[in-house]
């Protein structure tokens, strides 16, 4: 059963409340589980750090989709990046998963993480980051469009909201260049102050203001 009425909502809204939430991917031999505790906010044509600044593309399309599905794409040729579609369709949003805590699936999701990094991976680092976050679940390009169910389905990707909405502090995004990085108009990055799975901020390069 999809997660309707959650991912409908403005960006900001969900991602806030995405934090303490859980998502879970399954193929009926292998689960993994994360609780998130990191995300970023990424809107449409007035939000220069966004994909769907400059209209839809090929590679952008499920952003302009249905709410409540995955935006899986490749970063700088080398990672594959989670994000959650929110808002009406035809009205570009996503929400980045940056980081989170594996609480299920530890085994398979080591060696996930070691196969790419070519070591052993303390638990706070193997969903420390959006790239690690991918690498866990094993992203890939079919992962693109697949849309959230309740946890109920014995197959696929499922999310389940926190019982109560957590604390969280907002700032500006990871690594955005441009007027996208202006930490005044987009303080976009949420997070769970404390966490120790939460990654470190670094900012873009050449940040200017928006509207400048």
């Amino acid at each position: 059963m999809p997660l309707t009425g959650f991912f409908d909502r403005s960006v900001h809204t969900v991602a806030s409340q995405l934090l303490g939430g859980i998502l879970t991917c399954t193929d009926g031999e292998t689960t993994i589980a994360v609780r998130l505790t990191e995300v970023e906010a990424y809107g449409g044509d007035d939000d220069p750090g966004s994909h769907a600044f400059r209209g839809r593309t090929e590679r952008n399309a499920t952003m302009f989709g249905p709410p409540g599905h995955l935006y899986c794409y490749l970063s700088y040729g080398m990672h594959r990046l989670l994000n959650i579609v929110c808002q009406d369709p035809g009205d570009p949003a996503a929400v980045l998963l940056r980081a989170g805590e594996v609480i299920t699936g530890h085994e398979v999701a080591r060696a996930r993480r070691a196969q790419r990094r070519g070591g052993q991976v303390t638990d706070r680092e193997l969903a420390r980051g959006p790239g690690c976050l991918g690498q866990v679940f094993a992203a890939s390009a079919a992962t693109d469009g697949a849309a959230l169910t309740v946890p109920e389905a014995p197959a696929g990707w499922s999310f389940t909201p926190p019982a109560e909405p957590v604390e969280y502090v907002a700032g500006p995004r990871v690594g955005v260049s441009g007027p996208g990085g202006d930490p005044d108009a987009f303080p976009w990055r949420y997070s769970i102050p404390g966490d120790a799975t939460v990654s470190r901020f670094v900012p873009g390069r050449n940040v200017t203001k928006a509207g400048s």
